[in-house]
This record gives structure tokens, C-alpha cells and sequence, in this order.
């Protein structure tokens, strides 16, 4: 489908952050863009953050749709998604960007706490291609994009779930790619470095510090940078890119 057509999206965790930026970027003129949000720690901000989300598509001249959903649940991001295709009758765009952290040394990490990430971040996603796929394969078309880290390829010391889980999502790329393209959907991935949202908002200046200083380009990433390239692999312009993952981390990975 052609991107001046009229187009279903899902973006999954697009209350805030990267995921809010994404949604932005992709909600032009007569598209319906669909995102879930949950933080079962704050709902009512999570709502609230979701209300707002919603208002930027609706600005963009884009139709809104946002449902309280658990990606690391399948049933409920079957209903979700389901329920999408009998409002538009398709699904040309899945962005699959849910995530959480939960930091700390392997040694000293919680099982419950790998469990999290792993189900959110790693599950979450395959979740959202099983879901999306069959629609896109009856439609002989769609395009995923995954968001996964720089981190997945480079690791980092605190972060053995959240490594994992997106050195997952890049292995679940490459895989979902080979067995979609056949039916013409490209699955592709993003890396995002240091990019200033919520997440990183929260950490000591010193580790700000550090990671900055393995950055050539001297600066944090903004949500937007990450946008505007899942823009491009949402897009025509990439039809003949799939399987790939394009790092947005300011040269911190080459």
C-alpha cells in the first residue's frame, strides 16, 4: 500500500517516550494509528499519558485508537490486534516498540526481574509479529519494524535482561524477516543508543556522563531521531530492506 493511502498502524508502548514520538511521525492525514499503553504501577498516569498521545494523532489529522493492553500477554494482544482489523479492515504498519528495565548486576538480579523484561520486551514482540503476521500474510503485505538496542549487540554491564531481550528481538527480526518475505512484508529493526526519554531520565548524571563520552557525535539521541527512521522503514522508500537493523546510536556502535 502506498504511503498516500490511507493506512492501519499499530504502534505498541506509544503513550510516551520513543513510542508517543513514533506515533507522531506516522499519523499523517486519514491514517488510523493504534497504540496500547500499561503500567500496572500507574495506571491513571499511564491513561493520562496515553490521553495525550492521542491528541498529537488526532492534530496530525490521523484517528487515534489506544486500549490498556499487556504485550507479554498473547491472548490480549490477539484481542487487541483483532479488534483493529474489524474497526479498518487491516494492518499495513506493526511497530513493536513496548519495553521495560530492570536493572541491576546478573549476580544480584531477581528471577523476577529477568522474567519482566525478558516477557515484555523479547515475548511482547513475538507476540506482535504472530498477531500482525497473519493479517499482513492474507494481505500479501504489510512492513514491522522492532525496536530494539544498541546494547543487544554490544552489551552492557547492569543490563543482562535488557540485553538479552533485544539481542532477541535482533535474532527474531532476521528469522521473521525470512519467513514473511515471501508473502511480500518486510520486518526490520532500529538500535537506539542513549536517547533522552523517561528511561534514561532517571539515571545518575555519572552514568549519563559516561555513556556520553562514547558517543562521537557529542550528544544524546531525541525520540524523534529514532522516529523518523522507522518512519523510513515503514515507508516505500524501503521495499527492498528487510532483515536488517539500522543503528541510531550517534556513532556509540559502528
Amino acid at each position: 500500500m502506498s504511503t498516500t493511502e490511507t493506512r492501519t498502524i499499530i504502534v505498541t508502548g506509544g503513550s510516551r517516550g520513543i513510542g508517543r514520538s513514533i506515533c507522531r511521525t506516522l499519523a499523517e492525514p486519514g491514517a488510523v494509528v493504534c497504540f496500547n499503553y500499561f503500567n500496572p504501577a500507574d495506571p491513571e498516569g499511564e491513561a493520562a499519558a496515553a490521553e495525550e498521545t492521542g491528541r498529537i494523532i488526532a492534530d496530525a489529522g490521523a484517528r487515534a485508537m489506544s486500549r490498556e493492553v499487556d504485550v507479554a500477554d498473547p491472548e490480549q494482544t490477539s484481542s487487541f490486534f483483532k479488534e483493529v482489523v474489524e474497526e479498518t479492515g487491516r494492518i499495513d504498519v506493526l511497530v513493536n516498540n513496548a519495553g521495560i528495565t530492570r536493572d541491576t548486576l546478573l549476580v544480584r538480579m531477581k528471577p523476577a526481574d529477568w522474567d519482566a523484561v525478558i516477557n515484555v520486551n523479547l515475548k511482547g514482540t513475538f507476540n506482535g509479529i504472530q498477531a500482525a503476521g497473519k493479517v499482513m500474510m492474507k494481505q500479501r503485505s504489510g512492513r514491522i519494524v522492532n525496536i530494539a538496542s544498541v546494547v543487544g549487540v554490544t552489551g552492557n554491564a547492569g543490563q543482562a535482561n535488557y540485553s538479552a531481550s533485544k539481542a532477541g528481538v535482533i535474532g527474531l527480526t532476521k528469522t521473521a524477516a525470512k519467513e514473511l518475505a515471501p508473502r511480500g512484508i518486510t520486518v526490520n529493526a532500529v538500535a537506539p543508543g542513549f536517547i533522552e526519554t523517561d528511561m534514561t531520565a532517571v539515571l545518575p548524571e555519572k552514568v549519563k556522563e559516561a555513556m556520553l563520552s562514547q558517543v562521537p557525535l557529542g550528544r544524546a539521541g531525541t525520540p524523534e531521531d529514532v522516529a523518523q527512521v522507522v518512519r523510513f522503514l515503514a515507508s516505500d522508500n524501503a521495499a527492498y530492506m528487510t532483515g536488517q537493523v539500522l543503528h541510531i546510536s550517534g556513532g556509540m556502535y559502528m
